[in-house]
């Protein structure tokens, strides 16, 4: 018996009939990353902040503690497969739908599928660490966020574009749903906070709708 949410990652149970909410897509830089993160131009000297358990009540954690679990690193690989991008996250052992190019119920076999875009149904966060991504490739990528609070509003997203020539690292309790690349695979290193405790929102069948996020080579 589970204590906690369960997610069939590999099979979304995605209602019909969603509208998709567009998110604004902007380069990541400095200022505009400012609040979610940081921009990462060596992802092996980059410091992935760790966060204490909380205290249920008045009395303090004892100095140095709370934060030995320490991180964890792999690949992020993402690949299209017809409708759907696939991540898997060796960090973590995760496997996943991510999002799709379309509605799932307007993805017929033999029809062209769009290819801006990934149409989000789900995202998270981690109250325990950071996480940080790096394109192996070199290739631009895209990651949605959305800044603290457990009272999301999908509205509240944006789209943080990368040319791929430096990572994004994003700080504890943003919201966010892996990483996207533009081209049809990626590959990223990941690093991230080893306990990997997540918080999830089913935007689909929440707020009854899909985010529609922008995929650019350039911007």
């Amino acid at each position: 018996m589970s204590d906690g949410v369960v997610f069939d990652y590999l099979n979304p149970d995605v209602p019909k009939g969603l509208k998709t909410l567009d998110v604004p897509l902007i380069r990541a830089d400095r200022d505009s990353i400012r609040g979610y993160g940081e921009i990462v131009r060596d992802p092996k000297k980059h410091r992935i902040e760790i966060v204490p358990w909380p205290l249920s009540g008045s009395r303090r954690l004892d100095a140095g503690t709370g934060i030995e679990g320490g991180t964890t690193e792999g690949v992020f690989a993402c690949e299209w497969r017809g409708n759907e991008l696939i991540g898997r996250n060796e960090a973590v052992g995760g496997h996943y739908v991510i999002g799709f190019r379309d509605l799932p119920e307007k993805a017929l076999p033999g029809m062209a599928l769009a290819q801006d875009r990934v149409l989000l149904w789900h995202c998270n966060y981690h109250p325990d660490g950071g996480q940080l991504f790096w394109p192996l490739d070199g290739k631009p990528f895209v990651v949605p966020v959305a800044k603290p609070g457990d009272d999301l509003e999908p509205e509240a997203f944006v789209a943080l574009w990368s040319d791929g020539s430096f990572g994004i690292y994003i700080h504890p309790g943003i919201w966010h749903e892996g990483v996207f690349p533009v081209t049809p695979a990626g590959r990223f290193f990941d690093k991230q906070g080893k306990v990997h405790a997540r918080v999830s929102c089913d935007l689909a069948r929440e707020f009854g709708v899909l985010l529609s996020v922008p995929l650019l080579h350039a911007i």
